[in-house]
């Protein structure tokens, strides 16, 4: 793989959403269907980028008009590839009357692209939820407009030009419709032995849990709590942190790909996208991450190759609390939840604590991806040094499943 490739794009204004490119062609792969706006694709190499991989979210460095880089999150469910107010104002960048930076070059390793018209957008509790550095999203625009290989065991990521490129992995491929919201994917399951389903799904690179259902699709099949062993939960990132439920389905099955038991969410929210209204729900990076996934949706489709992880059981948090990175360096790991009836509760921690260490290894050397890793892991037990408004506190936390 060449890793100095140059892949030229550009975007044309943001309720365009789509990218400008220049016109190449092969008669070894199909060429990609154009887009509504007329654009043309053209590839000089395909690029494989060095991602930062938290937990399930996938984040890709990029120097934004040659500047200091920035970390944009790699997310299939946003309309547009957009940057952060406050990056904009760190890097100097002239925002327009209508919310955009004109004329931007966003560079990568082995990757350009020169963009028209860059969003301007704020995600609430960006950085603090996922506990990177988010400056910015690669959207749906730029999965229009490129074959994009995410491989989770790897972590890795690459990009083709899908006027060029040809599938020659083991893996199958399915149709991922839908424009201008997440891609669509077909999957079917079962909740708890008595409620069976097959349903169109979002695929949410953004999304770090395994599966979501919302509650309009729900609401339509009749399925209550009573029909899942479920307890309550909150996530800052998800639903802006109201109250859902956390519980196991019995299998979820996309073609011949089933998988038993996976931890699914259950919203009080429906679909973010107008388009995707009768969506069941979402796909995320914690089902995802059994696969190395290739997005080519400029041809509408997905495929899916299975990996080492494809049976592995996962385990959702264990420890009840809600954790969010704050400060500078996004070291500081507070408290802003913690559930009754679970570990965090019994050792007596506290809305607004801080953690400050875990097994005498100090917080500046965690992050909140490793946290969170550690309070998935059942049996374990913690020595946590607590920072309650001044005072040091060593408390001990045991994990026990939840659900």
């Amino acid at each position: 793989m060449n890793r100095h490739a140059i892949i030229i794009f550009a975007l044309v204004a943001m309720f365009a959403g789509s990218l400008l490119f220049g016109s190449a062609a092969s008669a070894q792969a199909p060429a990609a269907p154009a887009a509504p706006s007329g654009a043309q694709a053209q590839f000089s190499y395909a690029a494989q980028i060095p991602a930062v991989f938290a937990h399930n979210l996938i984040f890709i460095p990029v120097r934004i008009n040659g500047g200091n880089t920035s970390m944009f999150e790699l997310d299939s469910s946003a309309q547009y590839t957009s940057i952060e107010p406050a990056r904009a104002r760190e890097l100097g960048l002239a925002v327009s009357p209508t919310g955009t930076i004109d004329r931007v070059e966003l560079t990568m390793p082995g990757l350009q692209l020169r963009i028209a018209a860059l969003p301007v957008i704020a995600q609430k509790n960006f950085a603090e939820t996922t506990g990177q550095p988010a400056h910015g999203i690669l959207g749906r625009d730029f999965f229009d407009h490129a074959v994009i290989v995410v491989d989770y065991i790897r972590q890795t990521v690459q990009v083709f030009d899908p006027a060029t490129y040809a599938y020659a992995g083991q893996g199958k491929a399915f149709p991922a419709t839908g424009t201008g919201g997440p891609p669509l994917i077909r999957a079917k399951g079962d909740i708890s032995g008595r409620k069976s389903f097959e349903a169109d799904f979002e695929i949410d690179t953004a999304l770090d849990s395994a599966i979501v259902f919302y509650q309009s699709f729900l609401d339509s099949k009749k399925i209550s709590a009573a029909h899942f062993k479920a307890v309550s939960a909150s996530y800052p990132e998800l639903d802006e942190g109201s109250k859902i439920q956390v519980g196991r389905i019995k299998e979820f099955q996309i073609g011949t790909y089933n998988v038993q038991e996976p931890v699914a969410l259950f919203s009080q929210s429906s679909s973010k996208t107008a388009a995707n209204a009768k969506a069941a729900g979402a796909i995320g990076g914690d089902f995802l991450r059994r696969f190395s996934v290739v997005f080519d949706l400029p041809h509408q489709r997905v495929y899916l190759d299975p990996n080492l992880q494809i049976n592995h059981t996962a385990q959702e948090d264990m420890s009840g609390l809600s954790i969010l990175a704050k400060g500078v360096n996004l070291k500081t790991f507070e408290i802003v939840q913690v559930r009754s009836g679970t570990p965090g509760s019994d050792a007596g921690l506290k809305e607004g604590d801080v953690i400050a260490g875990i097994d005498e290894e100090p917080a500046a050397d965690l992050t909140l991806s490793a946290i969170r890793d550690l309070f998935r892991q059942v049996g374990h037990e913690y020595k946590l040094l607590i920072d309650r408004h001044g005072q040091s506190l060593p408390l001990t936390i045991k994990m026990r499943k939840l659900v």
